[in-house]
């Protein structure tokens, strides 16, 4: 350990490293009674040299000193391996808020969105211009708002059935507090609804406002239509399969100037979305029967059980991949063929085997978990391919 001295009155040679004008010295000390015996040393000098009168005070003096020196040593230490809680907390709330936005649901949206925007610019080649990139961003941000105020304001009246089934989301891990989830899903329903009505028009927004109202319809009571199977599937098909495929592409359209009108690739999109969706409203509740029953929320897993909803929500899917590859055998002019039918036929045989692959785990909560994430890739995959079928 080592403590500098400063002297005002007297000048010393630097030998601390310091970025004051005070000049400092190293005294190097051991431990306190070293300490004590340099003091007492240099009081007896002192006394030899003819300064006996003084010696009680300049012990005091020196004793004073070594303790003011000792803080401020003790100080700098202390400051040294401190952290600033705030920096500490801010990664922490931004994970937080990530995962309150359910970064799966996130996904699909920005995805579908952006294929159905591709679509109808492949479409029209010659209207394309560059002033349309800020609306086209501005749109994708309020479809991410209108996301994150669904999946949020649906865990906000979860907290109970999440400690259970999904503990990991932060509201029931405690990353987040009821207050914050209140402040986000408020800012995330004015700020869309601001930015659809300021960018495309009274038609579009009431689509947007009607989302906004069946999403919260899904978890809030009284209503809480989450509590009926067949309505909690029919909103989840209708908000992300027939209002999300619908809204955007009409609102493409507007934007390059043009009317509406349904073309075979987009009306099968959204018809594939939608049973897609529906299927993925079966199957979300797959993983989560031992918090729904402990809350008594009835859902077709809890009244028919895991593996017969698996089988369900696999043949549906696998229906829409046979109508897939039908629909581009039949209708050559439409689609393209050489690449829709190798396509979805290759993802078909991927969800055979990942059903064979539940089927011999016994519908195990890791294996369900598996099969729930791959029917999202699977969701991923086809609008992925849409731009370019």
């Amino acid at each position: 350990m080592e403590l500098c001295f400063s002297s005002p009155s007297i000048s010393i040679p630097p030998h601390c490293s310091t970025t004051t004008a005070t000049h400092y010295r190293k005294i190097p000390i051991n431990s306190t009674l070293k300490s004590t015996n340099f003091l007492s040393k240099a009081s007896n000098n002192l006394t030899t040299f003819g300064f006996s009168r003084n010696k009680k005070y300049l012990r005091s003096n020196l004793s004073r000193k070594s303790r003011h020196f000792s803080i401020w040593a003790s100080s700098q230490v202390g400051a040294a391996g401190s952290d600033d809680p705030l920096l500490k907390k801010i990664p922490d709330f931004k994970d937080a808020v990530w995962r309150f936005l359910r970064p799966h649901t996130i996904r699909g949206t920005a995805l579908g969105s952006i294929a159905l925007v591709s679509r109808a610019l492949i479409e029209n080649t010659h209207l394309i211009k560059w002033s349309l990139l800020f609306k086209a961003i501005c749109g994708v941000f309020a479809l991410m708002c209108g996301n994150g105020y669904i999946v949020g304001i649906n865990q906000i009246y979860d907290i109970g059935i999440d400690k259970v089934n999904k503990p990991y989301l932060p509201i029931a891990a405690g990353d987040l507090s009821v207050q914050s989830a209140w402040s986000l899903v408020t800012f995330f329903a004015v700020a869309g609804v601001c930015i659809v009505a300021f960018n495309f028009g009274p038609f579009i927004t009431s689509l947007y406002c009607l989302g906004l109202f069946l999403g919260t319809i899904y978890s809030v009571p009284p209503l809480r239509m989450k509590r009926y199977p067949v309505a909690a599937f029919l909103i989840i098909a209708t908000v992300r399969g027939f209002l999300l495929n619908f809204g955007v592409y009409h609102a493409t359209r507007a934007a390059l100037g043009l009317t509406f009108e349904w073309s075979y690739p987009v009306a099968f999109i959204t018809t594939f979305v939608t049973m897609f969706a529906l299927v993925i409203a079966i199957t979300k509740d797959l993983p989560d029967v031992e918090g729904d029953r402990k809350f008594q929320i009835s859902t077709l897993a809890t009244k028919l059980g895991v593996r017969n909803i698996a089988l369900l929500g696999t043949g549906l899917l696998l229906a829409n991949y046979i109508g897939a590859i039908v629909a581009a055998i039949y209708l050559p002019q439409a689609f393209r063929r050489n690449l829709m039918i190798p396509a979805h036929t290759i993802l078909a045989l991927g969800l055979v085997f990942q059903a064979w692959a539940l089927e011999q785990a016994k519908y195990s909560k890791e294996a369900i978990l598996d099969f729930y994430r791959f029917v999202w890739n699977l969701f991923y995959s086809e609008y992925f391919l849409f731009p370019f079928i």
